[in-house]
């Protein structure tokens, strides 16, 4: 029999520490493993426990403090062993504070070894009211607040939030931080996936609900993927507005280096991909919150047409500039067809590598 998981994610740890004892005590056969990387001294603490008390207790030293390794190192084998301990009916794994919940689902599913013994039921994202629309479409660094996973953790706070709630089932905003503005609540239900449980207050956490079974990883990943094609359900709320801005055609390399604001500036969330006429075969990556802008090599188009798509999604008014500098920065045919784009560099070598590795 697989022992149900519940991944519990956040970026602040009041949150997460409250929808965790929550769960707890909604589930009193569960054991709760809790993680936390200090980057500056190079370990991982796991912190182990039930409803009887704390278990155990350890710090381990990482060869390097990152997600990734404390992941292989200690998480996924504690998980494992708990499973395989058989004294409870359902573990809740608390991440470490900034961790997306990616990665882990995607190794406890793909793992046949694992696969026999966990199951991933349900990925919650734990956030506080009283600062929700800041940590969503903010501009604060996770290492400002002292919250990055990494020594060379860069990310904003609006961009891993974003992108927690987009791969979430379950959505909890606590009041620790004071009662979540209406607005704030409204802009997150559009962030979230369409059948996502949003909820407000951690004593409306559902342990059963945690342990059926809501999460389905190719609906998840489906959502919160860069890549996705579907259409979208239309904003409900007058205050919260989404910009869908899509075309067959690539971006022009030299007039998106010198306009990334026109697009990845500004208090909203922008999430999609795009292609370059000098990698043709590369899905390329944009993720943004807050003014903050990250973009990246993605996976080949393979067999699929390329197509360029950002949605951007914000409160109030949305700025109709943005739909313009979209056009702008598009190739448009007279550039495709006069000019040749078999050039040795881009210009994007210091994000998406030299262009010799994706010909």
């Amino acid at each position: 029999m697989r022992v149900p998981v519940v991944l519990l994610t956040g970026v602040a740890p009041e949150p997460m520490a409250a929808a965790m004892l929550a769960a707890q005590f909604d589930l009193p056969g569960a054991v709760a493993c809790r993680h936390h990387i200090d980057p500056e001294a190079q370990t991982l603490t796991r912190i182990v426990s039930d409803l009887s008390g704390v278990l155990e207790e350890e710090t381990i030293s990482l060869e390097h403090a990152c997600v990734s390794c404390a992941l292989r190192e200690d998480i996924v084998p504690t998980l494992e062993r708990l499973a395989r301990d058989g004294r409870w009916s359902s573990i809740i794994a608390h991440l470490p504070l900034g961790a997306e919940a990616e990665q882990a689902c995607r190794v406890l599913a793909m793992n046949t070894r694992l696969a026999r013994h966990l199951r991933v039921t349900t990925v919650v994202a734990a956030l506080a009211g009283g600062r929700l629309e800041h940590d969503l479409l903010g501009d604060d660094l996770l290492c400002e607040r002292g919250h990055h996973s990494s020594e060379d953790d860069m990310r904003g706070v609006g961009e891993t939030a974003c992108a927690m709630v987009e791969l979430a089932d379950v959505v909890v905003v606590t009041d620790d931080a004071g009662e979540p503005d209406p607005r704030a609540l409204r802009l997150l239900r559009t962030i979230a996936r369409p059948d996502a449980l949003v909820v407000a207050g951690v004593e409306h956490i559902d342990g059963a609900l945690l342990t059926l079974g809501a999460h389905r990883p190719e609906v998840a990943f489906g959502w919160s993927s860069p890549y996705r094609a579907e259409a979208l359900p239309p904003v409900l709320a007058d205050d919260v507005w989404r910009l869908d801005l899509r075309s067959p055609h690539p971006f022009h390399p030299e007039r998106l280096l010198d306009h990334l604001e026109d697009l990845g500036e500004g208090t909203h969330r922008s999430r999609g991909c795009f292609w370059l006429p000098t990698r043709p075969g590369q899905a390329l990556v944009w993720d943004g919150a807050g003014g903050q802008l990250s973009i990246g090599r993605g996976e080949d188009w393979g067999r699929r047409d390329p197509f360029t798509r950002i949605v951007l999604i914000g409160v109030g008014v949305p700025p109709a500039p943005v739909s313009r500098a979209f056009e702008r920065l598009l190739l448009t045919p007279d550039e495709a067809s006069a000019r040749s784009w078999n050039t040795p560099e881009d210009g994007f070598e210091p994000w998406l590598g030299p262009m010799r590795e994706v010909a």
